[in-house]
């Protein structure tokens, strides 16, 4: 019972990572980095594929030196999902990240170097028909637009993201999507406003290295979230300093409030006061914690009164109005019946699983039936 988003999206165009379409009518993408030793081929892989499992698209990957690559090529070849190979410094090394299996590049046109530099990394992309990144950060500008702005600005992140895109324009390639970050909120929101009027490819946002969990979360998702409903954005990253998988989930869940995409269940829950006749805060934690594996889209609404509970309850997939001994139970929209309240989050589990498994089978069947 989920409602259509009223967002309009800015019309980019589209390009891929892998299989995975960025722009245009393509689906918003999450995507988060890995924080394990890239030369640890075994720790990597099973980065990515935890991250996957919590609904990534794709993931990056650094690549700081030539023997990182060789751990680069054979994490590709085990992993489920598209890799970007993230460059810095040294054009060598993006020129072999194409060769090794990359399915996008991302470089740092602070750091990258001279435009025959550049030019000898866009030439790799185009032989191995794989797409770019250019990534400008509001920390790592050129030091002529440093000098000429004092500060990073909007502008400046402008300025530096558009020259870049002349080059990629003198070179015929237009196969790419940019990035403007920045660690302060309206920084990233005037400078992601200001590119997306001059250019119509897609967009990476981001706010780079946003912060620990709660308050990067709070900065990421005002940021995003103003651009997002601007109609600003094609695929997301949250930085964290926290686990990349939980990047992911922070993603979906920020995509998923704005109803732009669902990933799994979107919690609805009351916050807690002296009407209360279950405790819900223990309840939504551990259902939180269960039902983490659960991707089909679906809204749970857990209400520990009867004065918002009917309200909420019509609205939801699945809706809970809590009372004692009883609580009573809306299936979509509807009053279903009651369950034991000292047993609910078994109760709630086993519902929403069975839910998830309705909705499984249905959308096999559409698929089946279309082809």
């Amino acid at each position: 019972m989920s409602t259509p988003s009223p967002i309009k999206r800015r019309l980019t165009k589209k390009i891929y990572v892998g299989d995975v379409a960025v722009g245009g009518d393509a689906p918003i993408s999450v995507q988060s980095m890995t924080n394990t030793d890239t030369c640890d081929i075994d720790a990597t892989v099973a980065q990515v594929e935890r991250c996957v499992e919590a609904g990534a698209d794709f993931m990056r990957v650094s690549t700081p030196t030539m023997e990182s690559i060789a751990a680069f090529a054979e994490i590709r070849k085990q992993v489920s999902c598209p890799l970007v190979a993230d460059i810095h410094f040294d054009y060598q090394i993006g020129i072999a990240a194409a060769e090794a299996g990359a399915d996008c590049l991302r470089i740092n046109p602070g750091n990258i170097g001279r435009e025959d530099k550049v030019k000898e990394v866009i030439a790799a992309a185009r032989d191995h028909n794989i797409s770019m990144r250019i990534g400008v950060n509001a920390g790592s500008l050129e030091k002529d637009i440093q000098k000429k702005y004092g500060e990073p600005t909007g502008a400046a992140m402008l300025e530096s993201a558009m020259r870049h895109v002349d080059i990629l324009d003198r070179h015929n390639f237009d196969n790419y999507k940019i990035s403007v970050k920045a660690s302060n909120v309206f920084l990233t929101l005037d400078a992601y406003r200001l590119i997306s009027a001059q250019i119509d490819n897609p967009l990476h946002l981001g706010v780079t290295e946003a912060g620990v969990y709660r308050t990067g979360t709070v900065k990421s998702a005002i940021a995003l979230g103003g651009l997002l409903l601007d109609g600003i954005g094609d695929t997301i990253r949250i930085s964290l300093a926290a686990e990349p998988e939980e990047e992911i989930k922070i993603g979906f869940d920020i995509l998923k409030s704005l109803n732009i995409r669902a990933n799994g269940v979107n919690f609805i829950a009351c916050p807690s006061c002296s009407r209360q006749e279950f405790d819900v805060i223990r309840v939504m934690n551990d259902l939180e914690a269960r039902l983490e594996d659960i991707r089909e889209p679906m809204n749970l609404s857990v209400i520990g009164c009867k004065v918002n509970g009917p309200g909420e309850a019509k609205e939801a997939d699945i809706g809970i109005v809590g009372a004692a001994p009883n609580s009573l139970v809306y299936r979509m929209g509807k009053k279903s019946h009651l369950i034991d309240t000292n047993k609910l989050a078994d109760e709630i589990e086993k519902m929403v699983r069975d839910h998830a498994r309705d909705l499984a089978k249905l959308r096999e069947n559409e698929i089946i039936r279309v082809k």
